[in-house]
């Protein structure tokens, strides 16, 4: 059905609905995208001016903002290990977030990032001038500092700046045959990049998950994890969380991320809540080594059909039965929704078991079936899918050397 085949009554209808949807976030969250963190410590604004007065010779370095992620990786290679080291210590918060620059390379800019955003932070643990909040926020700053600083973690991104970004990896990321990527959805930045208390919300305990899981479904494969809070995420469920805005800005990066991956092994997408929203934004131009692209409690992908997503990639989806998510109208008017339901048999995902799950927040946990899902399809591990249905209607079409 077209827009032009709903009934006048029903279109009113939906957009009243909408309409009423948002009228709550804002009397719930407020204009949740107004209450980001004023900029303390490292600036990545003042990091890109002193990148582009650099000079290599006479010729300046890419330009992190238009430099396609392959012309940074040969530009690094022509560069040669010590001048790269150097440009690594001058100016970490660049190299360190440059997509196409060797990971290796990332992962030493990115700890001398974290030592002098450890250093600038820690003064405002006794700053008088700040309040009972803002000391204990940068007690919270000062402890992530450091443990993203622990010697065996392999920091791919990181950004201080405001609430903060970050990436890391798990596994060796330069030899790996398959890689997954975890996008989150709202609330994911530097002080929920982990946690404690509901370690397999956040992104590293989801990777952990993954990584763990993969390895176990796919035993001896060379696997590698992303835990990927690379864009800036909706406050809570607000205004933002209901419009593209920042899923679109977020798909920009996620294409440049997937870009400048090292090797040939083939990517996997694993996009949850309002991540699906990015994910779905960027289809049409990720690379073709992305083969899977597998959502979980999604509002919508900003598409009718998987079809309409326009990439030959597969897309799997996926719900548990108690996910509130299901009760978020599936549609988009004046740019506040996102679209068809991708669980819905119409829209033609791969549906997959989410058993086990318990609700929006679970999908990662530990002997899930959701998590099985995602590791069989992560190690392209096909055959071990659990379709949402009886009839392996998910398997369809998939044949071949897909456990490369």
């Amino acid at each position: 059905m077209t827009s032009a085949d709903v009934p006048p009554s029903l279109t009113v209808l939906r957009t009243l609905l909408v309409l009423g949807v948002v009228l709550v976030m804002l009397a719930t969250t407020g204009w949740t995208a107004l209450r980001h963190r004023p900029p303390s410590g490292p600036s990545m604004e003042a990091a890109l001016a002193a990148w582009e007065r650099e000079r290599i010779g006479d010729v300046p370095p890419p330009d992190p903002a238009t430099a396609p992620p392959r012309a940074v990786a040969d530009w690094f290679a022509a560069l040669g290990p010590r001048r790269a080291a150097g440009l690594a210590e001058r100016h970490p918060f660049v190299v360190g977030n440059l997509d196409g620059a060797p990971p290796a390379l990332r992962y030493r800019a990115n700890r001398i990032g974290l030592t002098r955003a450890l250093a600038a932070e820690r003064p405002r643990l006794d700053d008088p001038r700040l309040s009972a909040e803002g000391r204990h926020e940068a007690r919270r700053r000062v402890d992530r500092f450091v443990s993203l600083l622990a010697p065996e973690r392999r920091i791919l991104a990181f950004d201080p700046t405001g609430t903060g970004r970050a990436a890391e990896v798990l596994g060796d990321l330069e030899r790996a045959r398959r890689i997954s990527v975890i996008v989150p959805g709202v609330d994911t930045h530097l002080l929920t990049f982990q946690k404690t208390h509901g370690r397999y919300t956040a992104p590293v305990g989801m990777a952990q998950a993954l990584y763990e899981a993969e390895r176990r479904t796919a035993p001896g494969s060379r696997v590698a994890v992303i835990a990927w809070a690379g864009y800036t995420t909706p406050a809570r469920v607000g205004v933002d969380a209901a419009t593209g805005r920042l899923a679109a800005t977020g798909a920009d990066r996620l294409v440049r991320l997937t870009e400048g991956l090292p090797g040939k092994g083939r990517v996997a997408l694993f996009c949850h809540s309002y991540g699906s929203v990015l994910c779905g934004l960027a289809a049409p131009r990720l690379p073709e080594r992305v083969t899977d692209l597998a959502v979980a409690g999604s509002p919508g992908m900003r598409a009718e059909t998987a079809a309409d997503l326009g990439t030959p990639a597969r897309i799997w989806a996926m719900r548990d039965a108690g996910d509130w998510i299901a009760d978020v109208p599936h549609l988009e008017l004046g740019g506040v929704g996102h679209g068809a339901d991708p669980v819905a048999p119409e829209f033609g995902a791969r549906l997959v078991s989410a058993a086990g799950a318990a609700g929006h927040t679970g999908y990662f946990e530990p002997g899930t079936e959701s998590l099985g899902n995602f590791a069989a399809i992560g190690a392209g591990a096909f055959e071990r899918v659990v379709c949402a249905r009886a009839d392996r209607a998910c398997h369809g079409g998939i044949s071949g050397d897909t456990g490369l």
